[in-house]
């Protein structure tokens, strides 16, 4: 029996236990499910930062949680469209189409591999040069918006949460995500120069409310890439916290082996290892704002 206790009180036990405890407490959180579509807008002007990786995982994860959410990959890499397992190749119909040439959002939203109350638009090497291909268009900043209320206005069954997955930059891309969002959520990692540049995006939102989308805020910062061994990621937190106070979710995003190869093969973190800890805290994160959007 001491032997037992001994083994009991190891790291490894310590965070099993702690594990199965969150699991048991996130299977009776509420999700209660938006009246309205949230668009969200997941953006960050450095790139590295887990961007495209919260925005696929918490989709996929409100989704497991009963949600329909959809992903719109903007980022001309088109990490977000590996991720949820859906063909981006140059011949695919993608958001180039739906912004340049205005083809209906319907034609471009593909199912993911991890279900079917997830889907996907796809990005396509074509949108490396959209900024200046929309530059001459009229209403070149609002052409996402409406494709998208287009197409939700068309839709039988809700679509509960769209994420739009932002490049890193903050041209006309990124401002059409910004005029089709209501709200902005805000990666930031957990290491050296976490707020560089944050700044500058915050009073690029700030005009947009201002001039083009009255209706968006910043309504959430996610920590992410936490290492809880090193003294530069606690001070990261605090840091970030101080800065945006309750905007920042509570739930923090650890680095994980787990969360870096799951994209490799296609697929989510969720679907890739569900149990894993990197899944758990996506799962948490995405509670916390499905209960913010009902308050």
């Amino acid at each position: 029996m001491q032997t037992t206790g001994r083994f009991d009180t190891t790291p490894i036990a310590r965070e099993m236990a702690d594990l199965a405890k969150r699991r048991t407490a996130l299977a009776n959180a509420p999700h209660p499910l938006p009246t309205t579509t949230r668009v969200i807008a997941v953006v960050n002007q450095k790139g590295g930062v887990g961007k495209t990786t919260s925005a696929v995982n918490l989709a996929a994860s409100l989704v497991r949680a009963g949600a329909r959410a959809m992903v719109i990959d903007l980022d001309p890499q088109g990490n977000a469209s590996t991720a949820l397992g859906i063909p981006h190749h140059a011949d695919v119909v993608s958001t180039y189409d739906v912004l340049v040439d205005e083809t209906p959002l319907a034609e471009a939203v593909q199912p993911s591999q991890d279900s079917e109350a997830l889907s996907g638009v796809p990005s396509t090497i074509h949108l490396a040069g959209a900024d200046l291909e929309l530059a001459p268009l009229e209403r070149r900043e609002f052409r996402l918006r409406a494709a998208l209320e287009q197409y939700l206005a068309a839709q039988d069954e809700p679509v509960h949460y769209v994420f739009i997955d932002c490049p890193p930059s903050l041209g006309l891309l990124t401002i059409n995500a910004f005029t089709a969002a209501t709200e902005v959520l805000l990666p930031i990692q957990c290491e050296y120069y976490a707020l560089e540049g944050v700044t500058q995006l915050l009073d690029t939102i700030q005009r947009i409310t201002q001039h083009l989308n009255p209706a968006l805020s910043l309504s959430t910062v996610l920590l992410t890439m936490y290492d809880g061994r090193t003294l530069l990621s606690k001070q990261v937190v605090d840091e970030v916290r101080a800065h945006f106070g309750d905007v920042a979710l509570q739930t923090i995003i650890p680095r994980t082996v787990r969360i870096s190869e799951a994209p490799g093969f296609g697929q989510t973190v969720l679907a890739y290892d569900p149990n894993s800890p990197g899944a758990l805290a996506y799962r948490e994160a995405a509670a916390e704002i499905a209960q913010r959007g009902a308050a």
